[in-house]
């Protein structure tokens, strides 16, 4: 699965994100189960369950006593919701998230390669510009051959 570019979207009065339809025909031969997580609540992640489950899979092989295996789980569960895709392709974003990310109206939807980043778009702008690209960034992608 290769979800990518950004398409703009909205987050519904009820917390529904319709998916866009760039991402949809991707996405459904994962089926309609998705979590929707964060690890940091500044944004919402759209998992398919099977990718969600290969993370769980991973994390479930550390030791209980890793302190960022914990962090990242009690965050992710603190944050995340199953849910299931209706007819018209839109998910329901858990309210803890939605509230703590922003991502009512307007939002983006990053695709991030076996997942989708929601993003509040106000947040999104202020991120590119905050956060540029650096030739260190460029540095360690060449490392890893990217």
């Amino acid at each position: 699965m290769k979800l990518r570019g950004n398409c703009p979207a909205k987050v519904d009065e009820k917390g529904r994100l319709k998916i866009p339809a760039v991402f949809l025909e991707e996405l459904k031969e994962y089926g309609n189960q998705f979590y929707i997580t964060s690890p940091t609540g500044e944004t919402a992640r759209i998992y398919p369950m099977k990718v969600w489950s290969e993370i769980e899979d991973k994390l479930a092989r550390l030791p209980t006593t890793n302190k960022a295996k914990r962090k990242f789980l009690m965050r992710t569960s603190y944050y995340g919701q199953t849910v299931e895709m209706d007819g018209q392709g839109r998910v329901l974003v858990p309210a803890v998230l939605r509230e703590a990310a922003q991502t009512k109206g307007e939002v983006d939807v990053f695709g991030a390669l076996n997942y989708l980043e929601v993003m509040n778009h106000t947040r999104a702008l202020d991120q590119l510009k905050n956060d540029p690209y650096t030739d260190e960034d460029d540095k360690v992608l060449g490392d890893l051959g990217i």
